[in-house]
């Protein structure tokens, strides 16, 4: 057996495993159906963006909310306002395009998710990954994903207003079928937001002593609670924006005429 000194220099070196993985399980399914769902509402996304059935009095297609030209329909527009006049003549939702998906882009569980399924960095735990290097989220690009915080400012403010889309909905139809699949995706797209790690930290993350604030103690354990179910709020809230826009657009096309659609 060989000693050492408490003099003598130990030499630390990483286990040399030859093989990508030792697992045996079907490591690959998870990154492989991340990959296939995101990919999913990537490629949807963009053909919501460029079709222009997106408003069916009094449904307007998330993925078009708001609406502020005046090349929009008077009934899709934002309290009736049109700011941006008439100048643009582009998809209503490429004005809005950036900030609910700067928000996802930035999240922390979306981070993990397309690290792992479309960089594979790593793919799974245990897995070695193709990159001979690691510089973290030092430099850019990555370095902008600091950015999260902001587009959860701009999250809410989008989270409101499908919320109030859906109450518009509620009023004017109360027993469509649409109505009520607006009204599920706007709290699951808020609650989703809520649960958000930054809400939890802007909330109460950097209070030492939460008998002194009360309230703020309140909504910090509220938005914790949400937080643990980040991760399938994010899944539920994606497909919910997905299906409620395309029933819109299917129901603007005349596709779906269901008596009470």
């Amino acid at each position: 057996m060989t000693q050492t000194t408490p003099d003598a220099p130990v030499r630390r070196q990483r286990a040399q495993v030859k093989v990508r993985t030792l697992r045996t399980d079907r490591w690959w399914l998870v990154p492989l159906l991340t990959f296939l769902g995101l990919s999913s509402f990537l490629v949807y996304g963009v053909w919501a963006i460029i079709d222009n059935s997106y408003f069916v009095d009094p449904y307007i297609a998330p993925f078009s909310s708001p609406c502020l030209a005046t090349s929009c329909p008077e009934g899709a527009r934002l309290f009736g306002l049109a700011p941006f006049g008439d100048w643009y003549a582009l998809p209503p939702g490429l004005l809005i395009l950036g900030l609910p998906g700067g928000f996802r882009l930035t999240c922390y569980y979306y981070r993990k998710s397309y690290y792992r399924s479309f960089w594979l960095s790593p793919p799974a735990c245990a897995v070695q990954e193709p990159h001979g290097k690691y510089t973290g989220e030092r430099r850019f690009p990555l370095i902008m994903q600091n950015v999260h915080r902001y587009f959860f400012y701009a999250a809410i403010v989008i989270g409101l207003i499908l919320a109030y889309d859906a109450v518009l909905a509620l009023v004017h139809k109360p027993d469509g079928l649409g109505t009520w699949i607006l009204v599920l995706n706007a709290v699951l797209i808020n609650a989703y937001t809520l649960s958000c790690h930054s809400c939890r930290h802007i909330t109460a993350g950097r209070l030492n002593h939460f008998s002194r604030h009360p309230l703020r103690y309140r909504a910090w354990t509220f938005v914790s609670k949400l937080n643990a179910k980040h991760q399938p709020l994010a899944w539920a809230s994606m497909f919910s924006v997905m299906g409620a826009d395309l029933y819109v657009r299917l129901v603007a096309k005349g596709i779906i005429a269901f008596p009470y659609a």
